[in-house]
């Protein structure tokens, strides 16, 4: 209360809940009926008045009923002429609404060719659209034959090239075995050549300690060749795991950097979104483009300058409101960019707010489709083509629009007529698919912005209203979460990456480390396979005969010198091969480039297949446009010159009877309706001269009842007058004595009722007052109320501390108990001069410390002891278990609730009403 009360309330609404409290306020509109009243009676005055001079006039008509029997034969002359003038007046009248039909059929017919050329324009563009849609597809349609006429050619020039590469490998492997084979024997022979020469020498000479030291050093370098082969193959395993490590690390690098860049994508979006819907907050057309503001202001400015036949309208979106804000989505999926499309008079207001768009979007940036339709005020009549259904709205009936151009574009470019809004996914697919759809439905959208067709079924790719959402502090609200959820995302993201990095940094260090090792391994394995070979080959002298070592020797030769020429044959067949195999390569990646060349034609002419698709369907919805209201204008058409013709048979008609009436035609200025009038005037007097001819007595009669109606409503007026005259008396009576209050008097001397009022409020606010002080002072407190009631406020101040030692400051200062203490205080000082049976108050020593809550409790108990024939009711979440036992006391206390409970027990409207009908 003290929060919301005195902190919270304007001095104003103190000083209103002051007067109710006190019933001042029924004692100024007790005043305020009294002299309403006075008012009313006045206004009956008046009202009687008129009616006196009326009855005045009645009475003088009477009399000179009795002067008016003479001219009874004259009436009837005239009443004659007026009925021949009446027969010709309405020949004459409808003669001119023939003209007026004929004049609207020739400018119906005007219309109706305006309307044919348009057509023909409208067909001549469709045919234009047509035919620029069959080229571009003719052309893609050269470009894919002709790409498939390369395809298979490209195949076998593949497989060719497949088959060449592999034909110059085996022939590269021949080649190199050869030459392995080649060096090979040159060794040997260099070997057989200096062990013969190493024999000749030493013949003489014992090798067999030699040969010992020769068969032990092989033992050891074959032993330390296995040692290196099985290094070789656990560093092998090595290089293979860690090349999987870093195969696996960068297929995961990519795979999160790949998600890395949706994120970025998305967190841009977001933020941009988030701007444009901030920006919104103070400009909702910000929500359809920052630029479309001042394109508008722009438009204005050009439509005020003439530059436009009518003033073009958009964007869409700002001109439709929802009935239903749950199917934003749903209707944003199904008008998509038509929500920032606007709408032109014609092609010449289009050329000039295209150029206006030049101003606001750069070259290469989208712009705002711009839709081409006579402007009509009236929306279409799509009753007979609009689907229904008894549960579910159309898109044309889910929207207010007050906008007849914005509805007619949005029937013409989407047929929102046939579109159907089913919130639930599940009940549109059922709608749908699992039965015949509605009449005339084509789609329906879900309030997720699925799109529903009879057979298929497409999910939106936004989770989100972006021009139709009303809560806009929530969605900016959720677009914040959302973007530091990325921002977080992508954070997270950057430091998995680099992770990774560095996980693949130190496993390519580690792979480099083991493939040198692997080499040095293979180099070492290699270098003691050689000299484990030269030392076989090695023999003793002893056993070795010269002669066969140069036989030997000799035939080595003779097979290198095969060996090199079969060398020489494999190395011309592997060049040969090789030239073949560039060639057919050459060819290979010619025609591929061709049917890339191909590929690279065919994706823009793809993009202007679309848009020609595109165009295609806006002209034929165009040329239907057109066709119906050619249809409509031509039946409005035929109708009018159905009524022409019945208008000329009418016409022969009272033609016909007016010479039967009077032959000679009379030229009638007035029209047939005021004479008529006039007809009806003279017959009514001719009847009342017949009546007061016929019986004078009678007119007698009704003179003597005029004037004493006359009378007696004037004895009313007077006595109302002296009643007028009496109440002012009284409140003058009363007013006197109050004369000492005269000095509160303003310039202007207001209502008597004034001074009355102000002299009981002077009495209460005084007591007021000193109730408050009185309570205030009972916890040392001083306080001060200053009343205004001449603006009709009321501010209070309070200050705790002792007398004047402290200086008074405003409620908002105090603590929350010293709030509630002042407040309590306020309230019992209402209650000491309020004359109310019953006395409430609701949580009022919540934010009060002990000694304030005990100190409130014993002023309203004292106060309840004072007035016990007043009833108090105190509620408060606090324990009162501390208050004295008495008969006066009453406490009840509520059970706790149920703290397990995590839903409230609701349900669904309609499921109660089912339950209650049951």
């Amino acid at each position: 209360m003290s929060k919301q009360f005195l902190q919270s309330k304007n001095e104003g609404d103190k000083y209103k809940f002051f007067m109710k409290a006190t019933q001042l306020e029924q004692m100024k509109e007790d005043y305020s009926y009294i002299m309403e009243t006075k008012e009313r009676t006045k206004e009956q005055i008046h009202q009687g008045e008129e009616r006196l001079t009326e009855l005045k006039r009645q009475c003088v008509e009477k009399e000179e009923r009795f002067q008016s029997i003479a001219g009874l034969s004259t009436m009837k002359t005239n009443l004659e002429s007026l009925k021949h003038e009446m027969a010709w007046a309405v020949v004459n009248e409808i003669e001119k609404q023939l003209n007026a039909i004929r004049d609207n059929i020739k400018i119906g017919e005007d219309r109706a060719a305006r309307l044919d050329r348009k057509m023909e324009e409208q067909q001549v563009r469709l045919n234009e659209a047509e035919q620029k849609y069959k080229d571009i597809q003719d052309k893609l349609e050269k470009i894919s034959e002709e790409t498939n006429a390369r395809a298979p050619e490209c195949m076998a020039l593949k497989a060719d090239v497949v088959a060449k590469k592999r034909a110059y490998n085996e022939a590269e492997v021949l080649y190199n075995r050869s030459l392995n084979e080649y060096k090979a024997l040159k060794k040997d022979d260099e070997q057989l050549c200096k062990r013969i020469e190493e024999l000749k020498k030493s013949t003489d000479q014992s090798l067999e300690p030699e040969r010992l030291e020769r068969q032990k050093k092989i033992s050891w370098l074959k032993e330390r060749v296995k040692a290196f082969q099985n290094q070789e193959n656990s560093v092998n395993q090595e290089i293979e795991q860690f090349q999987q490590a870093i195969e696996k690390d960068k297929e995961e690098h990519g795979k999160i950097k790949r998600e890395e860049l949706d994120v970025k994508h998305a967190l841009s979006y977001n933020q941009r979104q988030l701007k444009e819907l901030k920006d919104s907050k103070t400009d909702r057309l910000k929500r359809f483009g920052p630029n479309v503001p001042a394109l508008l202001e722009a438009i204005d400015a050009a439509y005020r300058q003439g530059h436009f036949t009518y003033k073009p309208v958009g964007p869409l979106g700002a001109c439709i409101h929802l009935r239903d804000p749950e199917l934003a989505l749903a209707i944003e999926s199904c008008l998509k960019g038509l929500l920032q499309a606007y709408c032109c008079h014609n092609h010449a207001d289009e050329r000039v707010l295209q150029a206006l768009m030049k101003r606001f979007y750069l070259p290469g940036t989208s712009r705002p489709p711009i839709i081409v339709s006579e402007f009509r005020n009236e929306i279409y009549d799509v009753r007979h083509r609009a689907a229904y259904h008894p549960d579910f709205p159309t898109v044309l009936t889910a929207l207010e629009i007050d906008n007849a151009v914005v509805a007619n574009s949005l029937i013409d470019m989407r047929g929102i007529e046939t579109v159907l809004l089913i919130k639930n996914n599940s009940v549109a697919r059922a709608v749908m698919q699992s039965q015949k759809p509605p009449k005339n439905c084509r789609e329906a959208f879900t309030a997720d912005g699925d799109q529903v067709f009879a057979g298929r079924y497409y999910s939106s790719e936004n989770t989100r209203p972006k021009f139709l959402s009303r809560d806009v502090d929530s969605e900016i609200s959720d677009l914040e979460n959302e973007v530091e959820n990325k921002t977080a995302q992508i954070l997270n993201l950057q430091q998995h990456l680099s992770a990774l990095e560095k996980d693949i940094k130190h496993n390519e260090e580690l792979l480099k480390r083991c493939q040198l090792h692997y080499k040095e391994l293979k180099m070492k394995i290699r270098k003691n396979i050689s000299e484990i070979r030269e030392l076989e080959n090695i023999e003793e002298h002893q056993s070795v005969d010269i002669a066969t070592l140069e036989d030997e020797a000799q035939e080595n030769k003779s097979k290198m010198k095969m060996v090199e020429e079969h060398m020489e044959q494999q190395k011309d067949n592997m060049e040969h091969l090789k030239s073949l195999k560039i060639e057919a390569e050459n060819k290979y990646d010619a025609i591929k480039f061709k049917i890339n060349q191909l590929s690279e034609l065919a994706d823009p002419l793809k993009d202007e297949l679309n848009l020609a698709d595109s165009e295609v369907d806006n002209q034929k919805r165009g040329k239907r446009h057109y066709e119906e209201k050619q249809k409509e204008h031509l039946d409005t058409l035929n109708k009018k010159k159905r009524e022409l013709d019945m208008k000329e048979k009418e016409l022969e008609e009272k033609m016909s009877q007016a010479r039967q009436i009077c032959p000679e035609r009379i030229e009638v200025e007035k029209s047939a309706s005021i004479l008529d009038k006039e007809i009806n005037r003279l017959r009514q007097k001719i009847q009342a001269e017949h009546a007061s001819h016929g019986d004078r007595e009678e007119i007698m009669r009704q003179y003597q009842e005029a004037r004493e109606t006359y009378l007696d409503l004037d004895s009313k007026v007077r006595t109302l007058k002296k009643f007028i005259k009496l109440l002012g008396e009284i409140m003058e009576h009363r007013f006197k004595t109050y004369q000492q209050f005269r000095s509160f008097r303003q310039k202007n001397k207001p209502n008597l009722y004034y001074y009355i009022n102000l002299f009981q409020m002077q009495c209460l606010t005084l007591r007021c007052k000193l109730y408050f002080d009185n309570l205030l002072s009972q916890r040392a407190y001083c306080g001060k109320m200053n009343f205004d009631h001449k603006n009709e406020t009321l501010s209070i101040s309070v200050q705790p501390g002792e007398g004047n030692k402290a200086a008074f400051s405003d409620m908002r200062a105090l603590s929350g108990g010293e709030r509630s203490f002042s407040t309590v205080c306020f309230i019992l000082s209402l209650w000491s001069i309020a004359e109310s049976p019953f006395r409430c108050l609701d949580e009022f020593d919540v934010y009060m410390d002990m000694v304030n809550r005990r100190i409130a409790m014993d002023l309203i108990l004292k106060m309840a002891d004072s007035q016990r024939f007043r009833q108090f009711i105190l509620l408060t979440p606090q324990s009162m278990s501390s208050l004295p036992s008495s008969k006066l006391i009453r406490i009840l206390r509520m059970s706790d609730p149920e703290r397990g409970q995590t839903t409230l027990p609701f349900r669904p409207v309609t499921q109660e009403e089912d339950d209650d009908q049951s």
